[in-house]
């Protein structure tokens, strides 16, 4: 069977062709990175008028050489407006050429991606790690989830984001994070992770984000306060806060993998790029798997295969 997936949850225009649930034959993904740098973070509203512009060319694109079998699109979770984008142009393509068409989670697809190149185990844990999400999963079966931990508030993702925009970085954030956190001593700042009481697998990222603000601006300043470190403090409090924010989530997913019996651990999110986070996930007794490359950030491919 060959399936069509389209995503539009967040900033990416993404179309795929994927033959029989993994063998991907056409994975196309339209960024708009560079128009959203401006803004520090995604406008839902720009986002959704450019999925307007790259839909139906992509579609194209996709099934140039291809003939379908099915259409899978990408319903939740994400922003409205540019998830409708999605559905409504794969709702009209069902229509138009007589195809079946099922609604994808694409949270649930992060989580498919890291199973697309071998059998996947059950029962095993799922850790969901991307700019919008957060959380733990023990997974009984494909699309058999049972929620386990949360974040409380900001997803890992969003928290890179944030602190970046602090040290004078542009949208998206991580990738300069991790870069600048190379040249840096881990261990200068004493940054932590919040806890929740009573929900010791649950996430808080926000206390960390203030943290580091502070140390950044000064005690009770915002954002738009005048920085009081220097620019070699950056690289220091970069390498504290990656290895605060990602060793919570290893943490935690160890911790989870071991009360729930699982089996092994599967990473799925834009997150898992991450060579910090596959460094101290090195200390795992289960075996543990990534997206192949090219699918830990939103694209088709998953879409189409989980579909």
């Amino acid at each position: 069977m060959k399936v069509l997936g389209i995503e539009t949850s967040c900033d990416e225009t993404a179309v795929a062709v994927v033959e029989d649930g993994n063998k991907i034959l056409v994975n196309l993904v339209a960024s708009q990175a560079k128009v959203h740098e401006q803004f520090g973070g995604v406008y839902p509203e720009v986002a959704s008028r450019h999925h307007v512009d790259q839909l139906v060319p992509l579609v194209e694109m996709a099934i140039k050489d291809h003939e379908v079998d099915l259409i899978a699109v990408a319903n939740g979770p994400g922003l409205m407006g540019a998830l409708l984008m999605g559905v409504i142009g794969a709702k009209s393509l069902s229509y138009g050429w007589e195809k079946p068409l099922v609604g994808v989670n694409h949270v649930e697809a992060h989580l498919y991606s890291a199973m697309m190149e071998s059998p996947p185990v059950f029962p095993s844990l799922g850790v969901v790690v991307s700019g919008g999400h957060t959380f733990l999963a023990k997974m009984h079966g494909i699309c058999d989830y049972e929620m386990i931990g949360t974040t409380v508030d900001d997803a890992v993702g969003e928290a890179f984001d944030k602190v970046a925009a602090l040290l004078e970085f542009p949208y998206p954030g991580g990738p300069h994070i991790e870069k600048l956190a190379l040249e840096g001593d881990e261990n200068k700042y004493p940054f932590k992770a919040g806890t929740v009481k009573k929900r010791p697998l649950d996430f808080s990222f926000s206390g960390l984000k203030t943290n580091v603000l502070y140390t950044v601006k000064g005690a009770n300043c915002d954002r738009k306060a005048p920085s009081i470190i220097s620019e070699d403090d950056k690289k220091h409090i970069a390498a504290s806060f990656q290895k605060a924010a990602l060793t919570n989530i290893v943490n935690k997913s160890l911790a989870a993998a071991k009360t729930f019996n699982c089996k092994a651990i599967y990473c799925g999110g834009g997150v898992t790029l991450s060579k910090k986070l596959k460094e101290l996930f090195e200390i795992s007794p289960y075996p543990v798997f990534y997206p192949p490359k090219g699918l830990s950030a939103d694209n088709g491919a998953v879409i189409a295969g989980l579909g």
